[in-house]
């Protein structure tokens, strides 16, 4: 038994509340908790998932309802058509918008947010074609063939198909290739850019489709509010409502679709509530809910920052029967794969590289060539210049001058996306996983460039096959670094030895030709050291060149066929472990004497 029938059989009866003898009350109440929904739902995916915090959503909702209602009663047409219209100018906003603003950071964003909110609201509200702030009247009722949705009762399944539909797209968007990547953007739980970069994904372009997403999903909402209402004004498209939908997100559990249905219901029930009551505590009329919900959210934030859901389900979790695995088909198809170079063909080819920040030259001139088959040393004591060495590799960082090539292709200054598309993959320094997805999930980021789906095939579910395939990859490379025992456990809750196998387990989900590790050995115990030793050996017996930046001699020495040293950001010497270990500038440089 599992979850699934309980789940189905909740939604078929929020469905038929209309058919059931409940009071009209519950109705109304209903569908604007549903029409809330909606935009809290585009939150959820933009600022809980993302990291993007928005308050503008409310705009988006006000031109879906605002392109309907003068379609239908201006020109005539078909509510249909004014959803359509709605959607194809809500689209091209938020992509203006978005392109416009999405590159911001820090506090600029919500404050960018806030404008364009601001910007539409008093653009409506100053038009003479919409009404200026009287707004347009008369909408018509939404019709499919004779049967019209003019009623609460009717436009109520309306309402919660949408909201139930778009539930169910986001849950299974994030359950797929761009919604891994989406989930990593956080810096606050996946690390950032950085990441997902290195894994071949562009950053920017899944942050706009976030932003198009949110923006669509609110658009929707205001063309139901449209329609329902009959007509519409300013007044529920400003940036107060912006807030209000930002607070249902934060509420209810700003990372979680069911977080946004608890939001959207506990914020409209306690208002209506609330402007009874608290006029009559004080004494006389006046916006006071909005002084208790100032209360709460800062409550909330202090002992509940996960928001209201999160502890819900939990609680939930422990009475409800156990969800059901969702098994990995090893058998599916595997991903398509490159062809990788015969043994020592040149593979890495470093020409006299060098990066200046300002006026502090961090590397300088520095070269060498790894040949496939090899696993090669970047040694040097602190400051060396080793890790912006592998950065410069790894295009995270521009070169200032020099060149790089990849088995006899220029890559130098085509940046992290480029080079990890040509074969190259690595790890971090510092471990970079999403720590609330599964290891099997973080495995699988690693085959975003080797699949093809995209966002609408993610929300249709028509990208399955596909997730079958690159599960099982993941799985296949846990079996492969000996942890496919543990890919059902979340990221977070493992040590960090086994999390630098993940990461390692990630990079070889992309097929590389070469594996960068960056520190793999940093902070680990002795066993796992050996563990990991192991796994390096199976991969070079495997056939797979490595490039290790680490400070532990004699890890190093144990594991590679060359070395090359660093010293103050300058090349030192290069050779076999042995030839290193023997050499006196080497012991200098580590030392501080010559021996």
């Amino acid at each position: 038994m599992n979850r699934r029938p309980l789940s189905i059989a909740a939604a078929a009866l929020l469905l038929a509340l209309p058919l059931l003898p409940v009071p009209d009350f519950w109705i109304t109440q209903l569908n604007y908790i549903g029409l809330f929904s909606l935009v809290v739902l585009g939150l959820v995916l933009l600022t809980g998932v993302g990291g993007l915090t928005s308050f503008g959503q409310a705009a988006f909702a006000g031109v879906g309802a605002y392109a309907t209602a003068y379609l239908t009663t201006v020109l005539g047409l078909s509510p249909w058509l004014g959803l359509a219209a709605g959607l194809a100018l809500t689209l091209v906003l938020a992509l203006v918008i978005g392109m416009l603003t999405l590159r911001m950071s820090g506090h600029y964003l919500p404050l960018a947010t806030i404008c364009w909110c601001l910007a539409l609201y008093y653009l409506v509200g100053n038009l003479d074609e919409l009404g200026k702030y009287d707004g347009l009247l008369g909408l018509p009722p939404i019709t499919l063939g004779d049967f019209s949705f003019q009623s609460e009762r009717r436009i109520y399944g309306l309402i919660w198909l949408a909201a139930l539909g778009a539930a169910v797209a986001v849950t299974r968007l994030l359950d797929s290739r761009p919604g891994r990547i989406m989930r990593a953007l956080n810096t606050n739980r996946g690390g950032g850019a950085t990441m997902p970069e290195a894994m071949g994904a562009s950053t920017f372009r899944h942050k706009l489709v976030m932003f198009v997403v949110a923006a669509l999903l609110a658009s929707v909402s205001g063309w139901l509010y449209a329609h329902m209402q009959r007509s519409v004004n300013p007044s529920p498209f400003g940036i107060k409502f912006g807030i209000e939908y930002l607070f249902m997100a934060v509420l209810g559990g700003i990372g979680t679709v069911g977080g946004a249905f608890t939001g959207a219901a506990l914020v409209k029930l306690a208002e209506d509530q609330l402007k009874v009551w608290l006029p009559l505590v004080f004494g006389g009329s006046g916006n006071y809910e909005i002084i208790v919900f100032g209360i709460v959210l800062v409550l909330v934030l202090r002992f509940a920052p996960e928001g209201l859901w999160p502890p819900l389900s939990r609680w939930l979790a422990r009475r409800l029967p156990a969800p059901a695995r969702r098994l990995v088909d090893e058998h599916a198809p595997r991903l398509s794969a490159r062809s990788h170079p015969a043994r020592g063909t040149a593979l890495l080819d470093v020409r006299s590289i060098r990066k200046q920040f300002g006026g502090l030259t961090a590397v300088d001139d520095i070269s060498f060539t790894i040949r496939a088959g090899d696993i090669v040393g970047l040694i040097g004591p602190n400051g060396a210049g080793k890790s912006t060495t592998f950065n410069l590799v790894s295009g995270v960082l521009p070169l200032t001058r020099g060149e790089v090539e990849l088995l006899g292709q220029r890559v130098d200054g085509r940046g992290s996306r480029a080079i990890a598309r040509a074969g190259l993959s690595r790890t971090f320094q510092h471990v970079k996983l999403v720590p609330d997805m599964t290891v099997l999930e973080n495995v699988a980021l690693g085959c975003y460039l080797r699949t093809r789906s995209g966002t609408l095939a993610a929300m249709l579910g028509t990208d399955r096959a596909e997730e079958a395939r690159a599960r099982a990859e993941a799985l296949r490379q846990l079996r492969r670094i000996g942890l496919a025992d543990q890919a059902f456990e979340l990221a977070g809750n493992l040590a960090l030895g086994p999390q630098r196998l993940v990461e390692i387990a990630r990079a070889l989900a992309s097929d590389p030709s070469l594996l960068l590790l960056d520190e793999p050995a940093a902070g680990l115990r002795h066993q796992e050291k050996q563990a990991l030793a192991e796994v390096l050996k199976q991969l070079k017996a495997e056939g797979l060149s490595l490039l290790l930046v680490e400070h532990d001699m004699d890890f190093v020495m144990k594991l590679t066929d060359r070395i090359v040293v660093m010293e103050f950001g300058r090349w030192l010497m290069e050779g076999t472990p042995a030839e290193v270990q023997a050499s006196p500038a080497v012991r200098a440089a580590y030392l501080g004497a010559d021996e």
